[in-house]
């Protein structure tokens, strides 16, 4: 990991300060700088594979960590990433065969999971993997040795992100990457004091990972849950948590279950994996009255593109916008020949940056991330005014063509998230006789009248942008990232299974 010798100094300075608190269950810098160390030692006394039909450059062991929100997770990125070693995070929530494609394709030389039970360690056993249980394992976790090795360059971690198929593409990262980028986030987010920090995502996707990893770097206290509890949440926040990081979603259902006074310890409020609406801006602001409200454009092959100050700051950004460049960016807009368009001309977002991962160990099919001459681009839609902030508007391959006419169901979604009593919206087009495309809206919240939704849409959206059919959902399906399920939304819509509520007009 990147941070190897910032933890070193932690746990000299600070030893018994807690660095990761999970459902209660706390480990200090201490014990997670030595139980890390007593792990490492483990890995580099396994036998390496000879199954791996890959090269990763500089690389001598390569642990698969498919343990969800675990205490033990710290420790074992922690481990897991230590020169020369490089750790692949697996979402144990994922389906059981699309863990044993990746875990055959990765042939790691360890794999730990949480329960030996597990679907993950089932699939590790049978494909002759050797498998660890978190909190059993076979060796001393308090065995004391050499320290870990401290930073230096080469590829440490393996995600997974969804791609145009049901097969997760594997990308890869550098220290040096994080390192850059942790470096500008302490200055950028002001993290100079180690402000305790709650994270209720999970950590096998990006937004928690580096949540966590950022934390530790700072010195801060990290806060999460085993598994998403917004009640449980809520109380945790109103412990005294300086800082949230979390997607809209899970905000949301921070306000509904939150019946308390606000919270006036929170400082910062940061989210991304969606654009934040004026509507969850104004209910942060009433739960949260002393914290700025931030977020960021990014993504897990690119990392940080923009950040914003919604409120609470020196800048407050206009709420159609995700920003401006996070330090040592550079956008622009394109068309389709990468011709820079300029401002205020909608085109394909392409990045230039210090912090664009390495590439894909597999899945690159052509059609999201690429890096060209122009830049690197992971084919979303924007455009960008002549102070340099960005609006998104979507990714190319979600569009929706409705009597001819090009229609991004971000930019609906914006509009109907504007709506009084609208607490979120999902957009998307069915096939339809007439044209083509029936857009068709999803929402949540107390808003239930189709009529008053269309009028809303249409004083912000030209005409033929407006849906032609509203549902209502009381509650969202949610992934594992805390975002919404948008394929099983539209599923329940074409098979009215009952999720979702036809409002007639």
């Amino acid at each position: 990991m990147p941070i190897h010798a910032e933890l070193l100094r932690h746990a000299t300075e600070r030893p018994d300060k807690p660095a990761v608190v999970i459902d209660g269950n706390s480990l200090s810098y201490s014990e997670l700088h030595s139980r890390a160390g007593a792990i490492y030692r483990f890995i580099q006394a396994l036998p390496r594979s000879n199954g791996r039909p890959f090269d990763l450059p500089g690389v001598e062991k390569l642990v698969a960590v498919s343990l969800g929100n675990h205490i033990g997770f710290a420790e074992y990125f922690v481990a897991a990433t230590a020169l020369a070693n490089a750790c692949a995070v697996i979402d144990p929530m994922m389906p059981e065969a699309r863990i044993e494609r990746i875990v055959e394709r990765l042939a790691p030389d360890m794999l730990v999971v949480d329960d030996a039970a597990s679907p993950s360690a089932e699939i590790g056993r049978r494909l002759g993997i050797p498998v660890i249980v978190a909190g059993a394992e076979p060796f001393d976790l308090t065995a004391m040795g050499d320290d870990m090795p401290v930073d230096a360059e080469g590829i440490f971690l393996i995600g997974f992100t969804s791609g145009t198929t049901a097969e997760p593409k594997a990308y890869y990262r550098s220290r040096e990457q994080w390192r850059r980028s942790l470096d500008r986030g302490r200055l950028v987010f002001e993290l100079q004091d180690a402000p305790s920090t709650l994270c209720p995502g999970a950590l096998a996707h990006g937004l928690a990972l580096y949540a966590l990893v950022e934390a530790l770097d700072a010195g801060a206290t990290f806060h999460s849950v085993g598994k998403w509890d917004a009640g449980a949440v809520a109380q945790i926040l109103s412990s005294g948590i300086e800082r949230l990081i979390a997607v809209p979603t899970h905000i949301a259902g921070i306000a509904r279950a939150w019946a308390g006074a606000p919270m006036a310890s929170l400082r910062d409020v940061l989210t991304a994996g969606a654009k934040l609406n004026l509507n969850e801006v104004e209910s942060m602001r009433r739960l949260f009255p002393q914290a700025r409200i931030r977020e960021y454009y990014g993504a897990s092959e690119i990392g940080f593109m923009t950040v914003s100050t919604l409120a609470g700051g020196a800048t407050d950004f206009p709420i159609d916008r995700v920003g401006q460049a996070y330090p040592g960016v550079e956008i622009s807009i394109r068309d389709p020949d990468e011709n820079d368009v300029g401002a205020d001309v909608p085109g394909t977002i392409f990045v230039k940056s210090d912090l664009i991962a390495n590439g894909y160990l597999w899945g690159d099919d052509g059609r999201a991330f690429r890096v060209t001459p122009a830049g690197a681009t992971v084919g979303d839609l924007g455009e960008i005014d002549e102070n340099g902030m960005l609006r998104v508007i979507g990714r190319a391959g979600g569009m929706m063509i409705s009597g001819g006419n090009n229609v991004y169901p971000a930019e609906v979604e914006s509009a109907l998230k504007t709506c009084p009593g609208v607490e979120d919206a999902v957009v998307f087009g069915l096939p339809d006789a007439y044209y083509g495309q029936r857009i068709v809206a999803v929402v949540s919240g107390e808003a239930m009248d189709a009529k008053m939704l269309a009028e809303h849409c249409a004083g912000r959206l030209a005409r033929f942008k407006i849906p032609r059919q509203f549902h209502h959902i009381g509650a969202w399906p949610m992934t594992s990232s805390g975002k919404i399920a948008r394929g099983q939304v539209e599923a329940s819509v074409i098979s009215g299974d009952g999720l979702v509520l036809r409002l007639s007009a």
